[in-house]
């Protein structure tokens, strides 16, 4: 497989496209927001907060719910630390995105992450998902000012690497990180469980750009 695509880069958001790790945010800031008798229902977190950085999603509640700001702070820090405790116990690699990564990685294409996650978590996950080797960058909710779906990220991730939006393929799964993905002006992969993030998929699409692209040549 050589890169000799209109892609030149691959940028995948993690929690839901890489790693399985959106019950475990909810779960551990649940966790942490039970501590003052407050807590977001599944509903509330699959129509408006998944994607959204933790940051957000309290400043939200604040707004909708009355939590006081001044426990932002110590929630957040709570949270994290749940969420370190669950992903050191259930992080474990999968082939199929380790296949991925690397068949990519031997094609010449420059891989990164882009999440909304801290950059801590971030690099424990990649690491005990096996797949810190194959990224070029990593890019985490504290390198940006706005997190998704606001595409600052995504802009800092593309200019990072010296190419053109168009020359990048974003591999997203909620509505917000595919939000921040489209206004960046990259080609966009929406996949909708962790296994569809599959090297199958990735050049089925990274194929339909360059065919279309060739069509109008």
């Amino acid at each position: 497989m050589k890169n000799n695509s209109k892609i030149k880069v691959v940028i995948f958001d993690m929690d839901g496209v890489l790693i399985e790790a959106k019950d475990w945010h909810y779960e551990s800031l649940n966790k942490a927001l039970r501590l003052f008798g407050f807590n977001i229902s599944r509903h509330e977190h699959l129509t408006s907060y998944d994607g959204l950085p933790t940051k957000r999603k309290l400043e939200l509640l604040s707004l909708e719910s009355g939590l006081p700001k001044e426990l932002h702070n110590f929630i957040n820090e709570m949270k994290q630390a749940y969420t370190m405790d669950m992903l050191h116990t259930l992080c474990r690699p999968k082939f199929v995105h380790e296949y991925a990564l690397s068949r990519l990685k031997s094609a010449g294409y420059k891989i990164a992450v882009a999440s909304n996650s801290i950059r801590t978590t971030i690099d424990v996950m990649m690491d005990k998902a096996r797949l810190s080797p194959y990224l070029d960058v990593k890019f985490s909710a504290e390198d940006v000012v706005m997190g998704k779906p606001d595409p600052e990220i995504y802009i800092k991730t593309i200019e990072h690497f010296r190419v053109r939006p168009d020359q990048c393929l974003i591999v997203e799964d909620n509505e917000n990180g595919i939000k921040a993905a489209r206004a960046s002006g990259a080609y966009v992969l929406e996949v909708r469980e962790v296994t569809d993030t599959n090297i199958e998929n990735i050049m089925a699409r990274i194929n339909q750009i360059n065919a279309s692209n060739e069509q109008v040549a």
